[in-house]
């Protein structure tokens, strides 16, 4: 057995096992990445002292819960804005500081440096991994590269000009709906539900050339993908939930598992179906098929593209972004659409003024549809969504994780390893940047510059 000589603290030689000698050199190992660990909190603490923090809820949730994903978290957000226009310092719980933007001169140091420097952080996006795979949203690197050159294709304005009659198509259901509704008596609708299933509509046409008739009756993957979006919103507000295994174990852990497999199920199966058509009809003829219907959908642009050797795209590859376009694409869309409703209804005289600018272009048409080249003789309709987008955009916030210290304009540093959460809603209301950002004003053109003018009110 060997022996271990403590000859110099006056004791002899003292036998020692192998499990003893692995236990000392394990605790030597653990204690020295916790004394590094604490090192490195405490001067990441110091270095951060230059940037304000608003008061904590307490000292073990830190800022966690502040700001709510609700009409009183955007009140505190705004609040907030106005009191350090530049960003400020919030604790996700007490040992994760994170540095909230609000400012673009700030802003540009993070969105400017390398994909190296400043990825995409993990501790935000990884909630959506289960489900979206590694596709554009969670890639990052050499994969982001390749798959994004590969998906330029599917943006082509040929591919998307024909998804104008499914749009259409789309949003007579949901008008149908509300006319019959209407009749019925029927004074109050929720309109992010139904418009998120009329977006959702649109989408499973586009993305995979399906119609599961779901703004007129129940589809499973429908529900499937609206509740995946309301559990990882959800699971955002739960710290101690942020641990895969403890959410796995709770009960929306495992309908998040449910709904994932659901929504896989169906992707793949949409994905084999369309394999198996195209070796049966060669690539030639099935383009040919395709080009007699007048629509491309994002599943086979994905299966036709090949990077610069040649490669295409796995099947796990094509599933990642199908499903990343259907949860991106849908509830952006949805919150948008929304919002600009919202604020029309607020404001008659300028929806009369949105209605009357379609009305005239439409004057002389049957059926009255809005087609492609249309969309840039809306100047009116589009300041409008513009300013709406502004004031509630659809995607509050992105999060990027410095892996090196980033120096800011102002000199200050943003030391390696922390979170920045670049608050895009913040930036739209901050009155160092707009001069007056909260009363709803519209746009005007004017020498091709876009310029707010009068308030809506």
């Amino acid at each position: 057995m060997p022996q271990l000589s403590l000859s110099s603290l006056g004791l002899g030689p003292v036998a020692v096992s192998p499990w003893l000698l692995l236990l000392l050199i394990g605790v030597s190992w653990l204690l020295a990445r916790v004394l590094a660990w604490t090192y490195t909190f405490y001067d990441n603490c110091r270095r951060l002292r230059c940037f304000p923090q608003p008061p904590k809820r307490n000292w073990f949730l830190g800022h966690l819960g502040l700001v709510t994903p609700t009409e009183q978290g955007m009140r505190v957000l705004t609040q907030l804005v106005a009191t350090y226009p530049q960003g400020f310092k919030v604790w996700m719980g007490p040992i994760i500081p994170v540095i909230r933007f609000c400012h673009p001169n700030l802003i540009r140091s993070v969105i400017n440096a390398s994909a190296t420097i400043a990825p995409k952080d993990k501790l935000f996006y990884s909630f959506l991994e289960p489900w979206l795979g590694d596709g554009l949203l969670l890639s990052a690197g050499d994969k982001w590269s390749r798959h994004r050159r590969m998906l330029t294709p599917a943006f082509h304005f040929n591919i998307l000009k024909p998804y104008m009659k499914i749009f259409n198509d789309s949003v007579n259901i949901m008008h149908a709906k509300w006319q019959l509704l209407a009749s019925e008596g029927s004074a109050r609708l929720d309109m992010f539900e139904h418009i998120s299933l009329m977006t959702l509509d649109s989408l499973q046409k586009c993305v995979f050339s399906f119609d599961s008739h779901c703004q007129e009756k129940p589809s499973e993957y429908i529900a499937a993908i609206l509740e995946l979006s309301a559990l990882v919103a959800k699971r955002h507000q739960q710290f101690f939930l942020y641990i895969d295994f403890l959410y796995y174990l709770t009960h929306d852990g495992q309908r998040f598992r449910r709904a994932c497999r659901l929504v896989h199920d169906f992707t793949d199966a949409v994905i084999q179906e369309r394999r198996r058509t195209l070796p049966s009809q060669g690539v030639d003829d099935f383009l040919q098929a395709k080009a007699k219907s007048k629509t491309l959908d994002f599943i086979d642009v994905l299966l036709l593209s090949k990077d610069e050797d040649g490669k295409k795209l796995s099947d796990e590859d094509i599933r990642a972004e199908a499903d990343t376009f259907m949860f991106e694409g849908h509830d952006t869309t949805a919150s948008g659409l929304s919002w600009v409703l919202y604020h029309l209804a607020k404001h008659p005289e300028y929806q009369e003024r949105c209605r009357q600018e379609v009305k005239e272009l439409l004057k002389d048409r049957e059926p009255k549809e809005i087609e492609w080249d249309d969309l840039a003789q809306l100047p009116f309709l589009t300041m409008c969504i513009k300013e709406s987008l502004r004031l509630h955009p659809p995607v509050p916030a992105i999060s990027r994780c410095c892996t090196q210290d980033i120096v800011l304009p102002d000199g200050r540093v943003i030391p390696k390893g922390v979170i920045c959460h670049i608050s895009v809603l913040g930036t739209h209301h901050n009155p160092a940047v707009w001069p007056d950002p909260e009363p709803e004003l519209v746009l005007r053109a004017e020498g091709g510059l876009w310029l707010r003018v009068e308030p809506l009110s």
